[in-house]
């Protein structure tokens, strides 16, 4: 027969439970929200919508180590090539922002309020943009040229939406994560 775990074991393991729903399910949510265009709600800007999974890398990142963050853009640029075009791969460029987004926090150059978290967002949006971008070019099916010009559009649509949207996805998984640490005991 088993035995079963005392109160605390078990309250411990709901709550890491609760936490891998949580990750598992807004992962979930952020790559089916990246595959809908809703202009009527502004989520569509020149037919480009926010990058849901840059803002969910992002707001990963921003309270973990480089290597985390890097593992978890890996992870969701696989999962964003296997729903779109895997040709520019997004794991380069969700890779480099959970990079980036480890070493910031490190450094503790970043502010943790909904300004800094879109200005953020904003920016490194420019940089997956361009690091498609750059794929394109060394591709060989479309002239660097040709590329640099669409993409200046493309990298502003998508900046700015994603910016705007940031917020949805970064307070609410934010707050359960300092409550799951607190609960913890962690910092």
């Amino acid at each position: 027969m088993i035995k079963p775990l005392p109160f605390r074991k078990q309250s411990l393991l709901t709550l890491n439970l609760w936490n891998a729903v949580i990750i598992v399910g807004s992962v979930m949510l952020c790559a089916l929200m990246s595959l809908l265009r809703l202009p009527r709600i502004g989520m569509a800007l020149s037919g480009i919508g926010p990058n849901w999974l840059l803002v969910w890398v992002v707001t990963w990142s921003i309270k973990r180590t480089s290597v985390q963050g890097i593992l978890a853009g890996i992870c969701l640029g696989l999962i964003q090539d296997g729903l779109t075009a895997s040709q520019p791969t997004h794991t380069v460029g969700l890779a480099l922002v959970g990079l980036l987004m480890g070493r910031l926090n490190k450094k503790r150059f970043i502010q943790e309020d909904f300004i800094s978290i879109a200005l953020i967002v904003f920016g490194l949006a420019f940089m997956v943009e361009a690091v498609a971008a750059f794929q394109f070019g060394l591709g060989g099916t479309h002239q660097l040229r040709d590329v640099w010009l669409h993409v200046r559009q493309t990298a502003l649509s998508s900046a700015i939406m994603s910016s705007f949207w940031a917020p949805v996805v970064y307070f609410p998984l934010n707050r359960w994560w300092e409550r799951y640490h607190r609960l913890l005991g962690i910092e």
